[in-house]
């Protein structure tokens, strides 16, 4: 199985994938560790492809992480895609939410990079929260944009829109976790 976790910032990816990984029994690769070096520096980009590229020549994964340019690629080989497309307000929230959490807690977010949320990130045009109401909207458009593409026909969606359907789905693949592969969640053309 090789699945996608998508969604705006602070929609809840990284914690989803971890999750839905754990209970399909496969690893679950973050695209933002992948990315992010020490003092929030990127790689250049054919060094991000690459790595990235690396890691998912394997036949099982679950990948969290939306990075519109590496798609070329990484829907080559997805077979499902879970969008975690909670409301704008539940979004909004959830990236307050964990934005407060890391600058409290200081814990370093990939390890190795000593990156931490700060107060001054925080309200800068950088800030998580900033980026998710900016682009929530935009992003929304786009994610069902792919559903509708051919070019993305072979790849089976599942729209999660609350914490209550994000539990109902987890149920579905405890009970059945072929689902994943065979069915959609939360998808119907009227529905978009």
């Amino acid at each position: 199985m090789r699945i996608n976790v998508i969604g705006t910032s602070g929609s809840g990816k990284t914690t989803f994938g971890r999750k839905l990984a754990n209970v399909l029994d496969l690893p679950c690769i973050e695209m933002d560790a992948v990315y992010w070096g020490p003092n929030w520096s990127f790689p250049p980009e054919e060094e991000f492809i690459s790595r990235l590229s690396g890691l998912l020549e394997g036949e099982k994964w679950v990948l969290d992480g939306n990075y519109t340019r590496t798609m070329g690629f990484k829907w080559d080989r997805v077979q499902a895609v879970v969008w975690l497309n909670f409301s704008f307000a539940r979004t909004v929230y959830q990236a307050i939410k964990r934005a407060l959490g890391r600058l409290f807690d200081q814990e370093e977010l990939w390890p190795g990079t000593g990156n931490r949320e700060s107060l001054k990130m925080l309200f800068s045009k950088d800030s998580i929260v900033l980026w998710t109401l900016q682009k929530y909207h935009r992003h929304v458009k786009r994610n069902v944009g792919y559903i509708y593409n051919e070019d993305f026909s072979k790849i089976k969606f599942h729209r999660i829109r609350s914490p209550r359907e994000a539990n109902i789905f987890f149920q579905l693949i405890k009970t059945y976790p072929d689902f994943i592969l065979n069915n959609e969640f939360g998808i119907t053309r009227k529905s978009l």
